[in-house]
């Protein structure tokens, strides 16, 4: 199952070029008051909300997939969960390129651990991503990103994959420079999802999956997630022992090798198998 974002915030499913509205089902989610419930409340009713999801996708408005505006999937993730460095290849090219690493030290993703990134960065696949420091490099980086269905804390590896609802396509924009890097990829605009949610019975192992971006036609990054350092199963155990998972929660994977600059007027064209694509157009402020 593919579920979107669209729009004024309705809710989708996509099958083939076509949206399916089935934004009735959000009348089915509980109500809430002050102090609202941390995470996103729709991910965590996902599971029990699907016979009705089901009910709805026959008698749904249709629209065409290019005729809509795609927003990021997840409408309130409480934490964006992020994994430095965690191909080897980009961890390289981190430690060669000045331009990356600024004099600093890089280190691996054993050492540095985890990192996050703020909620207000997020836009989806239809929005536009603004690089608004021209006296700075800002980056590309691609990930496979996943979302956490239930509360967890203290995950197993082994059981670890159940405690996910679904997975998208990512952009973690970066400015190069000194400061930490929870400040540099958290500019707005600077975290994309999309273009839809895939649930993990449709999109299957997450450990072998090739995933690429590219401008104007060119390859700049290519890789598959075999090789990341801490797979999608470490990295739920990982980040479970120092956070209490949430739902709605969203994890970026790390990028692999060939980081590089963008500049106003580009179209990052995102693939990943089992997800699909997306483009992403950028603009200056």
């Amino acid at each position: 199952m593919r579920i979107c974002r669209f729009n004024d915030n309705r809710v989708g499913l996509v099958e083939g070029n076509e949206i399916v509205d089935i934004s009735g089902v959000l009348d089915r989610l509980a109500p809430v008051k002050w102090p609202y419930p941390r995470g996103d409340a729709f991910i965590a009713a996902l599971r029990e909300l699907l016979p009705e999801i089901k009910t709805l996708r026959n008698t749904g408005k249709r629209f065409m997939v290019a005729d809509v505006k795609l927003l990021s999937p997840v409408a309130q993730p409480g934490k964006i969960i992020a994994a430095p460095v965690n191909y080897k290849l980009h961890l390289e090219e981190a430690r060669a390129d000045t331009g990356i690493h600024f004099g600093s030290k890089v280190k691996t993703i054993e050492e540095c651990g985890l990192f996050l990134k703020a909620t207000s960065s997020m836009i989806g696949a239809g929005e536009t991503m603004v690089s608004d420091r021209s006296d700075r490099r800002t980056d590309h980086e691609i990930e496979l990103c996943f979302v956490i269905g239930a509360k967890a804390r203290h995950v197993k590896e082994d059981n670890a994959l159940g405690y996910i609802a679904g997975f998208m396509i990512g952009l973690d924009m970066t400015i190069r420079g000194p400061e930490e890097r929870s400040f540099r990829k958290s500019r707005d605009t600077f975290t994309v999802f999309g273009p839809w949610l895939v649930t993990p019975d449709e999109f299957g192992d997450p450990s072998a999956v090739d995933f690429e971006l590219k401008i104007a036609g060119k390859t700049r990054q290519k890789a598959n997630t075999r090789d990341l350092i801490f797979d999608c199963k470490k990295l739920i155990a990982y980040a479970s022992e120092a956070y209490t998972l949430e739902p709605g929660d969203v994890f970026m994977t790390g990028t692999p090798a060939g980081v590089a600059p963008v500049e106003p007027g580009d179209i990052l064209n995102c693939r990943i198998d089992g997800i699909g694509e997306m483009n992403v157009a950028v603009r200056a402020a």
